[in-house]
Order: C-alpha cells, then sequence, then structure tokens
C-alpha cells in the first residue's frame, strides 16, 4: 500500500512555520541541514541523508543518533545533489506527492537544479511541489487545478522549447489553445478569480507557479 506522502526538509531557507505542514502519517526526509532543523525542532526524520558538509561534526553525530535511519555519502563522490537524494528516497517509497521545502534560498543554482528534479520527479509519475513563505511550485505535462491557496499571482512558464495547446480556465486573463515558447513572459503575474482554477496543456512541460510579495 502507497504512503500517501513524503516531505523533505532541505538546507535551505527553512522557518518554524514550515513545520506546521507536517501531517501524522507523511514520510519525513531530512536532507543535510534539513536534518539538523527537524531535530532541532523536537521531529525525528524517518531517513536523514546527504554530505552533512554544511553542519559540524558533533551536529553530524546528534543527526545520526536521532533519525531513525541515516544515509550518509561522500561530500566529493557523489552525483546527486542532497535534495536529489532525498527524493530518490521518496521514490524507493513509492508514496503518492512530495512536498519539498527549505530548497530554494541564496544559492540560485541549487534552486534551479530542485526546480528541475520536479521533472524526474514526474518522470516516475509521482506529483511534486516546492514550497516556501512566497512561493508554490508545481510542473505539469497535461492537466493541474489551482485552489486559493493564500497566494496573490499565479504564473506559468515553459520548461521546455515550447508548450503547446494551453487552456487557463478560472483565471483573470484567460488562455485558449496557445503556445508559450522558453524565453516568453505573457503568462506571467495571473490571477485566479473562481473557487478554483484549471490548467491544461497538449505539449511540453509547464512550470507553474503561485507566488505573493
Amino acid at each position: 500500500m502507497k504512503k500517501k506522502r513524503a516531505i523533505v526538509f532541505s538546507g535551505g531557507r527553512l522557518g518554524e512555520e514550515d513545520l506546521q505542514y507536517i501531517q501524522p502519517e507523511d514520510f519525513i526526509i531530512g536532507a543535510d541541514k534539513g536534518a539538523l532543523f527537524l531535530i532541532e525542532h523536537g521531529i525525528i526524520p524517518h531517513v536523514s541523508v546527504g554530505d552533512f558538509d554544511s553542519i559540524t561534526l558533533q551536529q553530524k553525530e546528534q543527526v545520526e543518533s536521532a533519525s531513525k535511519r541515516m544515509i550518509a555519502c561522500d561530500p566529493v563522490h557523489k552525483d546527486l545533489t542532497d535534495t536529489e537524494l532525498a527524493l530518490e528516497i521518496a521514490m524507493d517509497e513509492q508514496v503518492d506527492h512530495v512536498l519539498m521545502l527549505g530548497v530554494t534560498g541564496t544559492r540560485l543554482d541549487h534552486t534551479l537544479a530542485n526546480i528541475q528534479i520536479l521533472v524526474r520527479a514526474m518522470q516516475h509519475r509521482m506529483s511534486c511541489a516546492i514550497m516556501d513563505a512566497h512561493n508554490y511550485i508545481e510542473l505539469t505535462g497535461s492537466t493541474l487545478e489551482i485552489k486559493p491557496m493564500g497566494y496573490t499571482y499565479t504564473s506559468l512558464l515553459p520548461m521546455t522549447a515550447e508548450v503547446t495547446g494551453i487552456n487557463l480556465e478560472g483565471f483573470m486573463y484567460p488562455l485558449h489553445n496557445a503556445t508559450l515558447k522558453m524565453g516568453q513572459s505573457r503568462a506571467v503575474s495571473n490571477k485566479l478569480t473562481a473557487l478554483k482554477g484549471t490548467i491544461s496543456i497538449e505539449s511540453g512541460l509547464l512550470l507553474v507557479i503561485q507566488s505573493k510579495d
């Protein structure tokens, strides 16, 4: 039987407010400094994973002793980022959905890499979302339903050279059989006007970002 959801706490920007998103049946994964964050707030990760190069040796020992399971890897000889390792674990657990927290921050390279990780989740037929204090990020290759979550804007950005057959319902600026090409910004800063919105596409991969200032 599949677990309902995995929640990943990575080593980017995290705050106590992020703990509110943990549900009783979540499979909790701490990636690198994200594992320490959980333990310092009284949350026991099911798995802690990473090279742990952003914490001290004493903190690493704290993570190891408090986690149900720990997977440590060499900081040099590894092919995956800590967040991607966490996603691999979620895939192994065969969850239906992954929520990733602490995967955005000051390192733009890590932020962009983590956004691209959404493609890997989709390839494994697993829904995945990134959340921080100002954004909720999803990827779709077919249909996505948008509900009010306290965000002001909904923006669409192509993750492939072009996305075709885009239809929007329930938004201030509807689209009908539209095409977006990489580098175009015509679908930025739309607004939900109904109790729910629907985004559907025919081909390509579309990044959907709900955001607020």
